[in-house]
C-alpha cells in the first residue's frame, strides 16, 4: 500500500529507501549504546565523558528523525522496531556492566567508526538516484565525525 507516491523511479526508490532504513537502524542503535554506556561509565573522568555521551545521544535522535522523515516523504514507511535495529545494525556489541572512562571512550570511538563507514557508504550510493538524501548523509556524515574526532581526542 503506498499512501505517499515518490517521485523516484522504482529502481532509485529502492537505492535510496535501503540508504535511508539502514542509515536509521544506525542512529537508532547508535543512540542505545551511547546512552548505555552513558549510564555504566565510572572513572575519574566521569562527568565529561558522560556529558560527552549525552551529545552523541542527541545528535543520533535528531537525525535518526529527519532520515525516518524523510523515508516517510518518499512513500517508504521507516522501521525503527527494536528487532530490526538489533538485526541490522553495523555496530559492534556494547560492553556489560560498569566500563571505564577510557574504554566507554574506545568503545565509542569504534562505534561512531561502523556508523561512518557506512553513512559515507550511503553518501556514495545516493548521489545520482537522489542529491536531497544525500545532503542529509553529508549532514549526518560531518556531525558524527566531529564525535568521533573529540572522543579519539580524549584518549591521546
Amino acid at each position: 500500500m503506498y499512501v505517499v507516491k515518490s517521485p523516484l523511479s522504482d529502481a532509485d526508490l529502492k537505492t535510496v529507501s535501503e540508504a535511508l532504513q539502514g542509515a536509521l537502524v544506525d542512529l537508532v542503535d547508535l543512540s542505545l549504546v551511547a546512552k548505555q554506556i552513558h549510564w555504566n561509565v565510572v572513572g575519574p573522568r566521569f562527568r565529561s565523558v558522560h556529558l560527552q555521551l549525552d551529545e552523541v545521544v542527541d545528535t543520533a535522535r535528531l537525525h535518526s528523525d529527519t532520515v525516518a522523515e524523510r523515508a516517510s516523504a518518499l512513500g517508504v514507511p521507516p522501521d525503527g522496531r527494536a528487532a530490526t535495529v538489533a538485526s541490522g545494525s553495523g555496530i559492534g556489541a556494547t560492553p556489560d556492566g560498569w566500563i571505564k572512562d577510557a574504554d566507554a571512550v574506545g568503545a565509542l570511538v569504534d562505534a561512531l567508526g561502523a556508523v561512518i563507514v557506512r553513512m559515507r557508504e550511503r553518501v556514495v550510493s545516493t548521489a545520482d538516484p537522489d542529491p536531497v538524501s544525500q545532503d542529509i548523509f553529508i549532514g549526518i556524515t560531518g556531525d558524527l565525525e566531529k564525535h568521533h574526532w573529540m572522543f579519539q581526542a580524549e584518549n591521546g
